[in-house]
């Protein structure tokens, strides 16, 4: 949606600097400004800002000056670049723009929050990550509706800034999500799990079937299809989801080959029964989820930070 089609919206909300139009920058400008923000972005590839700029949006290949404009406005800065190339954008932050709220929508949060805090920016960051994305990639994949009804993670960690928290939350209910407060290190723990795992498992299923020749992938079909639909996400990107999540990722993985292993011995002996009820039970629970809201909880008042994060932990949300 262009900036001439963008509605209204509290005067309150502070302004969104993106910086990063790919899949998920892309979609957090188009999301911000279609609710009537003041919104613009930045990207290192003149052929993502053209495509922007082509589409009615306000983007530079200027870093500098993107970042003295949120520095003079305020805005909330939005890290969107892939993570092996965060530092040099923190840097950059740093020079023209220490005093802006800070956030990012990497998968992995507590490396992000590391490096932040080397660069001197802890005081004024709060992570994110939006549950949202697909297999494609770039400024044309986005859309102002990814993160309709998504998770949209918020970090809770020691030292949060009440006010910050508040505007990242802010800026994804905006967006469209919901929001779940979770401390950086159990956020990776968790999406080694539900994210990174099935990445990794996704990359195997592609290669078992390509392993049966034509015949095979000439037979595949919907559990094939859908058990392998991440593995069509660019290497780079999933490398530098597992690669930066290893820790917490080969917990994951070391449990799940346990199963694997269980499970050929049961076959050995004629029976899948095992796995199967197992399996279907912890899908069951997954289906059978609800999402409670949190209430009666304000940032900034006492013990604010663990009682939020104690509220993630039980599956409340934000909204």
């Amino acid at each position: 949606m262009c900036q001439s089609e963008a509605v209204s919206t509290p005067a309150a909300a502070p302004p969104v600097c993106v910086l990063g139009l790919g899949l998920i920058g892309g979609s957090v400008l188009r999301a911000a400004t279609t609710t009537g923000r003041r919104a613009w972005g930045y990207n290192r590839s003149a052929h993502a800002v053209d495509a922007a700029v082509a589409d009615g949006f306000d983007a530079s290949t200027d870093l500098a000056a993107t970042l003295a404009r949120a520095e003079e406005t305020q805005a909330l800065v939005v890290i969107a670049v892939p993570v092996p190339a965060v530092d040099s954008i923190l840097a950059a932050i740093a020079e023209h723009a220490p005093n802006v709220a800070l956030t990012d929508v990497a998968s992995v949060k507590a490396q992000i929050a590391d490096a932040v805090a080397a660069r001197g920016l802890s005081r004024r960051f709060v992570g994110g990550h939006p549950m949202a994305g697909t297999a494609e990639s770039g400024w044309e994949a986005g859309s102002a509706d990814l993160f309709r009804d998504a998770v949209w993670v918020v970090t809770v960690d020691d030292g949060t800034d009440p006010d910050v928290w508040q505007q990242v939350a802010g800026l994804a209910l905006d967006c469209g999500a919901v929001v779940v407060p979770a401390e950086s290190r159990e956020h990776d723990a968790a999406v080694a799990r539900i994210s990174h795992l099935p990445h990794i498992l996704a990359e195997a299923l592609a290669l078992s079937g390509a392993g049966g020749g034509d015949l095979a992938l000439g037979l595949a079909a919907g559990s094939f299809r859908d058990g392998t639909r991440v593995a069509a996400t660019s290497p780079g990107l999933v490398d530098a989801m597992c690669e930066g999540n290893a820790t917490a990722l080969l917990v994951a993985l070391d449990e799940t080959l346990d199963v694997l292993r269980a499970a050929r011995e049961q076959l050995a002996d004629g029976s899948t029964g095992e796995l199967t009820r197992s399996g279907h039970e912890a899908r069951t629970r997954y289906e059978q989820r609800r999402r409670r809201k949190i209430a009666g909880i304000v940032p900034g008042d006492d013990n604010w930070i663990e009682r939020l994060r104690d509220a993630g932990r039980k599956g409340g949300v934000w909204a």
